[in-house]
């Protein structure tokens, strides 16, 4: 009997299930002796790394400016407090990003020459804003909105810091959603057309939800960046979050191990993000091939 596509997976011969599906493909494609091979040499090779860094003439001093274990203990309780505020500032953003980029690949996939100027529009959108840095755009509007003054209109420079993150980055999701989108086939739009729903039903209930499953991995590709980018807002208009934290340490104490402090503290998050979408990868993979199969 078959196995429902969403129903857990056994435990396999390694007694692992679902979520150690990468070490279960290594030990699938290379069996055992190439799976010994490959962690010998993973510890011969980081094991020469450690050894010539180590042994190099000024690791001393690299290592009481880097990695000094009381400046570690002393500061990253302040920095870790300030990383909550990158959190928040990821969370806002994203709900944003991901309701305003769906709109713009709506735009750029909507047919007739009648849409056309809401079709440039979002053409144009897209163009200049992934081709301006997005630090460039934080200092435009972090500085030179406030500096306008204008009446009825939020003279906070995070603010606009923010709403520079968001417009850059609905630029960049907008194309994966129109991705999407493009990658479902007409014929399933033609066939609620003609169930009796009209153009905007079928793509609310029957194109989008498609296409937004589809583009889930690629959608956590870009809030990996986009939380690594929340340290841009500190570094533009000076809030306090982590990465400024760990430079008020660095320049008060002469010491680089507060920056690693905020490394480490950024790793904590985008790792398990980059693990969760080669988990999606795989997910998706596994359905096509048993869905081809059939």
């Amino acid at each position: 009997m078959a196995t429902p596509p969403d129903a857990p997976a056994p435990p396999d011969e390694f007694g692992g299930s679902r979520r150690s599906h990468l070490f279960r493909d290594l030990f699938r494609q290379e069996g055992t002796k190439g799976v010994a091979v490959a962690v010998v040499s993973t510890i011969v090779v980081f094991g020469v790394i450690v050894y010539v860094v180590t042994h190099s003439p000024n690791w001393p001093a690299v290592k009481h400016l880097f990695f000094n274990g009381k400046e570690f203990v002393s500061t990253f309780p302040e920095i870790a407090s300030k990383f909550v505020r990158n959190i928040e500032y990821f969370l806002i953003c994203e709900v944003v990003i991901l309701a305003f980029a769906l709109f713009l690949a709506v735009l750029r996939s909507l047919p007739g020459p009648v849409f056309f100027p809401l079709r440039l529009m979002a053409v144009v959108y897209t163009d200049v804003f992934r081709g301006i840095p997005t630090i460039l755009v934080i200092y435009l509007l972090g500085f030179g909105v406030p500096a306008l003054a204008l009446k009825g209109v939020p003279s906070s420079a995070t603010f606009w810091a923010l709403v520079a993150l968001i417009l850059s980055y609905s630029a960049y999701v907008a194309e994966v959603y129109r991705a999407g989108i493009e990658s479902i086939h007409p014929s399933q739009a033609a066939a609620a057309r003609s169930l009796g729903l009209t153009r905007w039903k079928a793509m609310r209930f029957v194109v989008i939800p498609q296409a937004v499953r589809r583009v889930v991995p690629p959608l956590l590709n870009d809030f990996v960046a986009l939380q690594k980018d929340t340290a841009l807002v500190a570094f533009v208009v000076a809030v306090p979050e982590a990465f400024l934290q760990a430079q008020i340490f660095q320049q008060g104490d002469f010491n680089f191990t507060p920056l690693l402090c905020a490394a480490l503290l950024f790793l904590m998050i985008t790792i398990p993000l980059t693990r969760l979408v080669d988990y999606l990868l795989a997910r998706q993979r596994r359905r096509r091939q048993a869905g081809s199969a059939l």
